[in-house]
């Protein structure tokens, strides 16, 4: 029986050699390191398997991958088939999450903000400054909103988070897609007062301190540091708030088998109860392996993960088809080798 300990994300750059060969060494995205933990927690009691998961955002997590410092990478920001073709990666679905427009408003409580995706852009590119102007009364008329200015918060860090939301933007605002447009970094628009945070952890602090505050997270984020998160009008026009119901909905109309490198873009599905900001978050792997047995172990771990479903579910994230996992199990057994052999 292998020792197994969890250990907490760092955000220091950790080569995988400073571990014992038996532990899984894993870094990148912060927007899925709640259930990875919560998994991991389980996964201790039931296999003693180690795990070490550096949440340094999806950028970091891409470096260390092409590095080959750590045994997988993790990215919300799927690469291209052109990409991965290029550094020899594979890259298959985890789970799937949501992001949700957080603020800290005096007075607002959870789901009681409308907000347009349009106007969202507005905010962040400083065309809307304070919390009473009229475009924020539109859909808010009964609310008393104070005059107060807004405080934009973004990621400071390359993340995928940042990538789906921005994407979300561009495509609710086409003065976002020209001026600012969609990535990992953006040049954030220097008309609005806005503050950079690190990590999905980062911008919720950074809200929950900043009168007037507004920024982006993962859901379970908001919910774990007990944040305002606002209603959303969705692409059938209807104001939704955010709730397991409301990212199944947007989830269920995902086209996973045509998608290369299992890239889905959830943002802005349609159907009337559909959360407009859903995203999937991803494991990065060599196609080729030096070590058939870690790679097997990292196999190992997100298959437990995808037959828990009911630990995601539990943190809102929603877990991937059967039909999905199937897919990913067939590539896993086509693509991943080690000295020519199946991993798998």
């Amino acid at each position: 029986m292998k020792k197994f300990a969890v250990l907490a994300a760092s955000l220091s750059m950790l080569s995988a050699g400073a571990f014992a060969a038996d532990t899984i060494n894993g870094a990148g995205a912060t927007f899925p390191y709640p259930v990875y933990m919560k998994w991991a927690k389980q996964y201790q009691s039931e296999t003693g398997m180690k795990l070490n998961y550096q949440a340094i955002g999806s950028g970091g997590g891409i470096k260390q991958i092409s590095a080959k410092t750590v045994d997988f990478g993790a990215s919300d920001a799927p690469l291209s088939k052109q990409q991965l073709d290029k550094l020899g990666l594979v890259q298959f679905p985890a789970v799937m999450g949501s992001i949700v427009p957080v603020v800290n408003v005096k007075g607002i409580k959870a789901g009681e903000l409308k907000i347009s995706g349009e106007l969202l852009a507005d905010i962040y590119m400083g065309k809307v400054k304070y919390w009473d102007a009229k475009e924020v009364k539109v859909d808010n008329a009964s609310l008393k909103l104070p005059h107060q200015p807004i405080v934009t918060v973004h990621r400071s860090d390359a993340s995928g988070t940042s990538f789906n939301y921005t994407g979300y933007l561009a495509k609710a605002s086409n003065d976002w897609k020209e001026k600012v447009g969609q990535g990992k970094e953006v040049v954030w628009p220097k008309a609005a007062m806005n503050l950079g945070g690190k990590g999905n952890a980062g911008v919720a602090n950074l809200v929950k301190r900043t009168p007037g505050a507004i920024g982006y997270v993962e859901y379970a984020y908001a919910e774990q540091n007990k944040l305002i998160y606002t209603a959303m009008k969705n692409k059938a026009g209807h104001f939704v708030e955010p709730s397991l119901k409301s990212f199944q909905a947007a989830a269920a109309n995902a086209d996973w088998k045509a998608a290369p490198g299992f890239a889905v873009d959830l943002n802005n599905q349609p159907g009337a109860e559909s959360w407009p900001m859903t995203a999937a978050t991803f494991i990065l792997m060599y196609k080729d392996q030096t070590n058939a047995k870690t790679a097997k172990e990292v196999l190992d771990f997100f298959e437990w993960g995808y037959e828990h479903g009911d630990l995601a579910t539990g943190l809102g994230y929603v877990p991937m088809p059967k039909s999905v996992v199937s897919m990913v199990n067939d590539m896993w057994s086509k693509d991943i080798k080690a000295n020519g052999n199946a991993v798998y």
